[in-house]
């Protein structure tokens, strides 16, 4: 296949709708926007969701639960798989996390979890540790401990 033999998938493009341009093209006069009402005026229309006055459906469910986000912790969450990166008897930190890449928000802290296989011997230090992770991390030999 050559540059000059590239084509657009059948349908992609299309051409544009000229309207206003005399009767004889089918789209003249009122330029498909019907006779008279909203939607024919110029900066005519209504929003999106609005029901033409009617109790609009996002007005009409109720409101249900509750969100914290003020006053909740949220977490950066690492998995132990990917602690599988440093050495064998590095001490692992917040600041190494960020450094190496693996946390780019700490947010409101670390938290380790359990996801994946740990092969090599740690020192994990974090906000938090799922019991699932401080249990590899011990069976790898290693070492936990919340900042």
């Amino acid at each position: 296949m050559k540059l000059h033999e590239l084509s657009s998938a059948p349908g992609s493009r299309q051409t544009r709708k000229r309207v206003g341009r005399g009767t004889g093209s089918g789209m003249g006069k009122t330029s498909t926007r019907g006779h008279k009402g909203q939607n024919a005026r110029s900066g005519g229309g209504v929003r999106p969701g609005f029901e033409g006055g009617q109790n609009p459906l996002y007005r009409r469910l109720p409101k249900r639960g509750f969100n914290n986000e003020r006053f909740a912790t949220v977490y950066a969450i690492v998995n132990l798989s990917d602690l599988n990166k440093f050495a064998e008897g590095t001490e692992v930190t917040p600041e190494l996390l960020i450094q190496s890449g693996l946390v780019k928000n700490p947010k409101d802290g670390i938290k380790i979890l359990g996801n994946g296989d740990l092969t090599v011997k740690l020192t994990v230090k974090a906000n938090k540790f799922s019991q699932s992770a401080v249990e590899k991390i011990q069976a790898a030999g290693g070492q936990t401990e919340v900042i």
